[in-house]
């Protein structure tokens, strides 16, 4: 039986990838931005894309997508800027992040959604902020209210996956999620190694973005695990940006906002190497403007970790159908 899926908060497609990856039928996926929901059609020919604002869309006309068949899982990513540390402008009282914020109550959209399709699983991923101070008790009230009584947050290392770089996301979700671990990490050099040099044309998004002497000569300062430059993020924390990779170890967290310098060469990483730490397969383009691929990037769940997942939920739908 192939099992449908709908991604809310699409972005480029990273969740949705590793779910077509065992096997799901990707049926839907949702964006409000253009360029975004343009990656997503192309990597996803078969799924429908709804480039709409997701707070004027009910789940009729969902269902009208599906002719019939049943939507048996909801994934997505609702905004995490209202709730991560990195942000310097989040708001002090945690339940304002949910409740107040505009991006925030972007979850609650979420929530009604799987309120509406009462989909057998569905898998909602954050940071693992987003279960600070009363958050997690409000979480668990508003699926409670969707009709799902037990709820999990599964928080999960994408290294340990089989990612190439270091990220800590949790997966509030309506069955346990527990995917069996790698027994190896994956390092940068092993990451980036048979690529051809960046401007080839036979490897998408893979040219170098321009630099300035000025910030070349600093780049050219720089020793693996060095960054270029830090900037602020909530309560002034110290966050640092354009670190040269350290080629033996895994990658820091790829962000949007994140920009890596060569382990070896004085340059950028190109969207193509960017994409290979967050384990997706060459053949996956990204489109838009170069800072929105790299935007693409660092917003995905990893293929790798997306994978892991859609392991664990087709043993749990297969127990039930």
């Amino acid at each position: 039986m192939c099992y449908n899926v709908i991604d809310l908060f699409c972005g480029a497609g990273g969740f949705s990838k590793g779910f077509q990856d065992i096997g799901f039928n990707i049926v839907l996926g949702i964006d409000n931005f253009e360029p975004v929901a343009k990656t997503f059609k192309l990597n996803f020919p078969n799924a429908i894309v709804i480039c709409e604002d997701i707070k004027s869309i009910y789940s009729d006309e969902i269902q009208s997508y599906f002719k019939g068949k049943i939507p048996h899982v909801v994934i997505g990513s609702p905004p995490c800027e209202p709730f991560t540390a990195a942000n310097p402008n989040r708001r002090e009282r945690p339940l304002d992040r949910l409740y107040v914020d505009p991006q925030g109550q972007l979850t609650l959209e979420f929530i009604r959604i799987v309120k509406q399709l009462k989909p057998e699983v569905f898998i909602m991923e954050n940071v693992p902020q987003i279960m600070e101070g009363e958050l997690k008790r409000a979480l668990i009230r508003e699926f409670k209210s969707a009709g799902y009584e037990k709820i999990f947050f599964n928080v999960l290392k994408a290294e340990d996956y089989g990612t190439p770089s270091h990220r800590v996301r949790v997966f509030i979700s309506n069955i346990p999620i527990r995917p069996k671990r790698t027994h190896k990490k994956i390092i940068v050099e092993e990451a980036l190694k048979n690529l051809p040099p960046p401007g080839s044309l036979n490897v998408m998004n893979h040219d170098v973005p321009p630099i300035s002497r000025r910030k070349l000569r600093k780049i050219r300062r720089l020793k693996w695990g060095q960054a270029l430059v830090r900037y602020h993020g909530f309560r002034g924390r110290q966050l640092p940006n354009l670190i040269r990779l350290h080629p033996k170890k895994i990658a820091p967290t790829v962000l949007g906002s994140s920009r890596f310098i060569h382990p070896y060469e004085d340059r950028f990483l190109t969207v193509r190497e960017q994409a290979r730490l967050m384990g997706y397969p060459d053949n996956f383009v990204f489109l838009g403007g170069r800072d929105v691929q790299y935007n693409q990037v660092g917003e995905s769940v990893p293929v790798p970790l997306s994978k892991a997942i859609a392991e664990v939920v087709l043993e749990n739908l297969k127990k039930n159908y």
